[in-house]
């Protein structure tokens, strides 16, 4: 009962960042599942309550997306896609939380020092290959994303409007290389089903953190919650080695 109830927390605190931000699911729910479950446990519950947030957000905000970005990075993720589903298939556990936890780590500092470049079409490509390697291999398609966007001052609109297109791509290709390279089990199908209300209430807080909370301070919480994830996994992976 008591791994049932911080279930439910992770998700909703996930989910209303990804709803209000457009990113933060992945991120935040992936390494805080991994102490409930299997890392393919948790890569496709991930994935498939990404899935939803998507879909129920994307007809309301389709206007806001630049399709021609979306386009690049999906071009690139499809190269990277193959080369993450190997990476997962060789990785052993220890390793696979450690690569999440100096990943979390990283990115988060390169955010605090405020991190900005400029644009190019190879950038555009260069995420979405990164993205598509990291999504298949540690079910984390966000970082990159979220690193690109931030240190390239696109609005919060946009952000959150082109993540989540791309996400609904990005899954969909990773549940189909998860379930034909590793398989699926009960516990999968069953946890994403009672995670179903939750997740609703999530993408209702999360859209009035969206329309009211200033984002600045917003992306502070969470490059503060970024960090503290990282290093409680970076912990827990040092631990389990000894």
């Amino acid at each position: 009962m008591f791994e049932l109830i911080i279930f439910f927390l992770i998700i909703l605190f996930a989910s209303i960042l990804q709803t209000s931000s457009g990113f933060g699911f992945s991120i935040i729910a992936t390494p805080l599942l991994l102490v409930l479950f299997s890392p393919q446990e948790a890569i496709q519950i991930n994935i498939l309550l990404s899935l939803v947030i998507s879909f129920t957000l994307i007809w309301k905000i389709r206007q806001d997306v630049d399709f021609s970005l979306l386009k690049k990075i999906v071009m690139g993720s499809l190269i990277g896609a193959p080369f993450g589903s190997v990476i997962f298939s060789f990785v052993n556990i220890i390793t696979f939380k450690l690569i999440i936890a100096i990943t979390l780590i990283g990115l988060t500092i390169l955010l605090i020092k405020n991190l900005s470049f400029q644009p190019t079409t190879k950038g555009d490509y260069g995420v979405g290959f990164l993205s598509g390697l990291l999504t298949t291999s540690i079910g984390m398609a966000g970082p990159p994303l979220l690193l690109y966007f931030a240190g390239t001052m696109k609005s919060k609109e946009m952000i959150r409007a082109t993540t989540l297109a791309y996400y609904i791509f990005i899954y969909l290709i990773s549940l189909l290389f998860q379930l034909t390279m590793t398989g699926t089990n009960k516990t999968v199908w069953v946890n994403s089903l009672y995670a179903l209300p939750i997740l609703l209430i999530g993408l209702v807080v999360g859209q009035i953190f969206f329309n009211r909370l200033d984002q600045k301070l917003f992306s502070r919480l969470i490059n503060m919650m970024l960090f503290a994830a990282g290093v409680i996994l970076l912990i827990q992976t040092i631990f389990a080695m000894f």
